[in-house]
């Protein structure tokens, strides 16, 4: 309607690959959001990408996450530039969203990890027409490869892991019907994209060693929106000044070439001079039968400068009492790993697109226990 009001054709222009296409901010997980404005040329890779990945004019995707955020863009702005169907829900609902799958005959859907998880567990899915749905993708938070395992067995079709920011240049994929003994990783490195690994100090390290991902692809940022020094802090040039984006997370490559993840630097733990990976110990709790998922944090110690903490969600109908379930914790990792408390919670708080909100759980920690032991 607004554009029948004027005369009815929007002027052509010619865009160059630099100019900035949209600014989109950062989730804030670690702190203050950030403008990232990303380019014509950034946006239009994405668009290149999603012909191989089936999208077209008979493509119906179905989009159940906020249109503020990069996961939900990358695949909603493809579906229309290559004519495909775009169908939106308000607000996600798992049963919601099988009835529209269903009803819509979707054949592509991005989603995060956390509505997987509670696809699995919705009592509408088994008996749910899924069968046109044969593109399944997911981005933004961690994967567990217990729920790709899930999914895969229960949701035929391809199931497409994403490792990558909102910035730009790192960019993975795992492509999991095809590698499924590859699941605890975030597969390999995407057509065009360059992964290097980088140490405290800036240094590239062999392959093979645990450091920073940094990486270089056609999609990358221009910068954060009017925050130079920002923009600075998230780059790394190599020795023949090429431009990588820096992702904050540890990782390393193994022997077949693909990426294995760590944590983001920000969450390590140094206690006692020790580096201590919270996945580690989360990946060792949610082996317990009673815990249905759990976040580990570091906070501040008298005796260690830093400790791990553990929060966690019981499985339903389960009612784990939570000192046992720290002392049963620390019989299977080692020493520094060790957490000083374990908190049980009906939820982790999690951001729109459903990453755990671990700067919101260290805060809750310091306002009722100000130092642990």
């Amino acid at each position: 309607q607004w554009l029948a009001q004027g005369d009815g054709a929007p002027a052509p222009i010619t865009p160059a690959p630099d100019w900035p296409f949209n600014v989109i901010y950062s989730s804030g997980t670690t702190g203050v959001p950030k403008g990232i404005v990303q380019s014509w040329a950034m946006r239009w890779a994405h668009v290149r990408r999603a012909v191989t990945n089936g999208y077209g004019p008979d493509a119906v995707s179905l989009c159940a996450t906020p249109l503020y955020s990069n996961t939900t863009l990358v695949a909603a702005l493809p579906t229309l530039a290559l004519g495909g169907t775009l169908v939106l829900m308000r607000k996600f609902d798992a049963s919601r969203y099988l009835a529209l799958a269903e009803q819509h005959g979707a054949t592509h859907t991005m989603l995060v990890p956390v509505q997987y998880q509670r696809l699995m567990a919705c009592p509408d899915f088994n008996r749910t027409d899924l069968s046109r749905l044969q593109h399944k993708f997911c981005t933004s938070a961690p994967f567990s490869a217990t729920l790709k395992a899930e999914v895969l067995r229960r949701w035929p079709g391809r199931l497409i892991e994403y490792y990558g920011m909102t910035e730009g240049g790192v960019r993975c994929e795992l492509h999991c019907h095809d590698h499924p003994t590859k699941l605890h990783t975030v597969g390999r490195p995407g057509e065009g994209a360059d992964i290097r690994f980088i140490d405290e100090e800036g240094r590239e390290l062999p392959a093979g060693e645990q450091g920073e991902i940094v990486g270089r692809s056609a999609g990358m940022m221009s910068g954060y929106y009017r925050l130079p020094d920002k923009t600075r802090e998230a780059e790394w040039f190599d020795t023949e000044g090429r431009r990588y984006i820096r992702s904050g997370d540890v990782g390393r490559l193994d022997a077949e070439g693909f990426i294995v993840l760590g944590d983001r630097k920000k969450d390590m733990i140094i206690t006692g001079g020790f580096n201590v990976y919270p996945s580690d110990i989360e990946a060792e709790l949610c082996q317990h039968p009673e815990v249905a998922e759990c976040a580990v944090v570091g906070v501040p110690s008298e005796q260690w400068g830093e400790t791990p903490v553990a929060y966690v969600v019981a499985r339903s109908g389960a009612q784990p009492i939570a000192e046992e379930l720290r002392e049963w914790l620390n019989t299977r990792v080692g020493k520094t790993q060790r957490v000083a408390d374990l908190r049980l919670v009906e939820r982790l708080p999690r951001s729109e697109i459903g990453k755990v909100l671990k700067r919101t759980l260290r805060e809750q920690y310091l306002l009722s226990a100000p130092a642990a032991g």
